[in-house]
């Protein structure tokens, strides 16, 4: 051992007796145990190498039986043996000498037995690369597919039959009303579900919150009488934008609080532009992409204008598009495109009119005749890639534009049958699939959802949804849910357990909570968490633990029974009503005298009063004077005397 070592062992063997004295342990006496580490490190090392040593005869051995087998094999393999001969080392050079003459000739052939044996005769660093690649674990049964095959399967047939997208295997119905469900709103995140109608009612739904009843959590008018014409929640998800068939839109919170309302415009201003605000009904709104602050809407008063919320006193831009003749013509439905850019309004003289949002004097683009002149085209929505537009016209058409070619739609549809001002059209999430709704009259058949192949424009499929108009319909990408209005007041949500995430898929699953008896309070309980106990008011208590005692006892939880109809039974006299007015007649003898004159009536009662007296009579029975009544005279004697003397009433 060397002397630092010995002298490191002497001061753990033999401590200071001060010092342990300090520490407390100076009673032990016993010497610390010594290590000798370099007989330590040699004895791992010969460990080390002896193991390594074996490893590395039984490769040897190995690599020697593979040629072995390589070498019996026709030598049309030999310039794999040579690979392996130059891992092997000089075992095999004899037997490379025999087979030299064919290497020239055999170049580029390889078998599988000489692709393995490369393989083998490479360093251990390969030979562990392919040991991961190898399957590890006991064989699989026969006919079975792994699930990534199963998926890579299912793909495919997607991919070849687009209707294997629709998540139309599943649905669930929400009753907003009884009317017409005019708006669907649906937060990015897709929990909440917002609906609105011809009721003037917005309803919230939250997907996580309900259970299988499908009741709406909270339920309001912002805008008291009037229709709701669109609902969107903003990029973010934490404001809603309410249109309606006032002049002014507003915004609410998540919770239905209102955050802002737009300021009306002066409606004796003919130049729109001048005006703060809209001026007559909206017809259409919604958020910009990007910008979490902005918004846009339309309205009668032939402006499309654009708002920020926080700022409601006055609009950031106007929009006015005009018709051919550059008259004004009214919008009847506005949109954002995906980056936020562009604006696009549809007119009801058929056009559909396009400006870049930082200016807005001229159009960018524009289509005269988009639709037929004095329909209302109920909705424009650009496709996810930015280059395709669809409008649901009013004149029962659906087409597809590209605007950088605006003249001619790239596709159309017809006979698609439109009776309300927002009938939606909107893309599927792979950009793939258009969808629209149809409008039927009461009593004409169902509204139907019809999807569109985009390439062809032919019909892949459709939904009968109703036996009522299909309104609204939204398709969100990250629930891949379908979401349809209809004109009986429904919201349906069409899902598929496996392609759809969370959604309508959380709620069905929940059982419906038992309905509890209404807690009563005894009374009102004033709190004073600081009063003195002799003032402190008793802790207040329930009626509900109450109330279920008495519905164990049987004399107190006793129906009572219900009146008797008709002739009495049962001991029991019957009723002739169950009124007031009948058990006072039953218990009252009916009076029929007339008391229009009131002397008559008082004296009606003298001879009795005067028989039996009873009040006044008898105290004054000594001192009463004889009582005179004045004699009424006939009113004939009236008539003879002359007018003065007649009595005056």
């Amino acid at each position: 051992m060397e002397p630092a070592a010995e002298s490191d062992a002497e001061m753990l063997g033999a401590p200071d007796p001060d010092l342990a004295a300090t520490m407390g342990f100076s009673g032990f006496g016993k010497k610390a145990r010594t290590f000798d580490l370099e007989a330590m490190f040699e004895q791992t090392r010969r460990t080390a190498v002896e193991r390594s040593r074996k490893v590395l005869e039984a490769r040897e051995k190995e690599m020697e039986e593979q040629a072995e087998k390589e070498f019996r094999s026709p030598c049309t393999d030999s310039s794999a043996s040579a690979s392996s001969a130059a891992g092997a080392g000089p075992v095999l050079t004899k037997r490379e000498e025999t087979c030299s003459g064919s290497e020239d000739s055999s170049d580029e052939e390889f078998t599988g037995a000489s692709r393995q044996s490369q393989a083998s005769a490479q360093g251990p660093a390969e030979d562990t690369d392919d040991e991961d690649d190898e399957f590890i674990g006991p064989p699989l049964p026969p006919g079975f597919k792994d699930s990534d095959d199963d998926n890579d399967d299912d793909t495919e047939e997607e991919e070849n039959n687009p209707v294997k997208k629709i998540p139309d295997s599943h649905e669930i119905t929400l009753q907003h009303g009884t009317k017409t469900v005019s708006a669907l709103g649906l937060d990015p995140s897709g929990a909440r579900l917002i609906t609105g109608g011809y009721d003037y009612d917005v309803k919230f739904w939250d997907f996580a919150g309900m259970d299988a009843s499908l009741q709406a959590f909270r339920s309001l008018q912002p805008c008291e009488c009037h229709q709701i014409k669109s609902l969107q929640y903003s990029s973010t998800g934490d404001v809603i934008l309410v249109v309606s068939g006032n002049s002014q839109a507003k915004v609410l919170d998540r919770d239905g609080f209102p955050v802002m309302e737009c300021i009306k415009g002066d409606q004796y201003i003919v130049d729109m532009t001048n005006t703060k605000g809209h001026t007559a009904m909206l017809n259409s709104g919604c958020w910009h992409p990007k910008i979490k602050e902005e918004f846009l809407t339309c309205s009668n008063d032939g402006t499309v204008r654009t708002w920020d919320v926080n700022n409601e006193k006055k609009h950031k831009s106007v929009f006015k598009p005009r018709s051919v003749q550059g008259k004004r013509v009214i919008p009847t439905t506005c949109t954002y495109s995906r980056d936020g850019k562009l604006i696009a309004a549809a007119c009801q003289d058929g056009s559909i009119q396009i400006w870049d949002r930082n200016m807005s004097v001229h159009t960018k683009f524009h289509c005269r005749q988009a639709h037929a002149p004095g329909t209302d085209t109920s909705c424009l929505t650009f496709s996810y890639d930015g280059t395709v537009l669809a409008s649901r016209g009013g004149d029962d058409t659906l087409k597809m534009w590209d605007i950088r070619q605006f003249k001619m739609p790239l596709k159309s549809a017809e006979r698609l049958p439109s009776f309300f001002p927002m009938t939606d059209c909107c893309f599927s999430p792979d950009d793939k699939i258009l969808v629209t709704g149809t409008s039927v009259k009461k009593g004409g058949g169902s509204g139907k959802l019809f999807f569109f192949y985009r390439e062809t424009f032919e019909k892949l499929y459709e939904i009968e949804v109703t036996d009522a108009s299909v309104v609204r319909c939204l398709w969100h990408p990250k629930l891949n849910q379908i979401m349809v209005g209809t004109g009986n007041g429904l919201a349906k949500v069409y899902y598929d357990p496996v392609k759809s995430q969370r959604g309508a898929k959380l709620c069905v699953v929940k059982t419906k909570r038992k309905e509890r008896q209404a807690e009563t309070l005894t009374q009102d309980y004033i709190i004073t968490p600081h009063a003195l106990p002799m003032f402190r008011e008793p802790r207040q208590r329930s009626t509900r633990k109450q109330l279920e005692k008495d519905r164990l006892d049987p004399m107190k939880s006793h129906k009572p029974e219900p009146p008797v109809a008709g002739p009495g039974r049962g001991g029991r006299v019957g009723t002739h009503g169950g009124t007031l007015s009948s058990y006072i007649v039953k218990n009252i003898a009916l009076d029929k005298t007339d008391d229009s004159n009131p002397r008559e009536a008082i004296l009606r009662h003298a001879k009795e009063a005067e028989e039996n007296p009873y009040w006044v009579a008898p105290a004054y029975a000594k001192t009463q004077p004889k009582t005179v009544f004045a004699e009424v005279e006939p009113e004939d004697d009236e008539t003879d005397k002359p007018e003065w003397k007649k009595r005056k009433i």
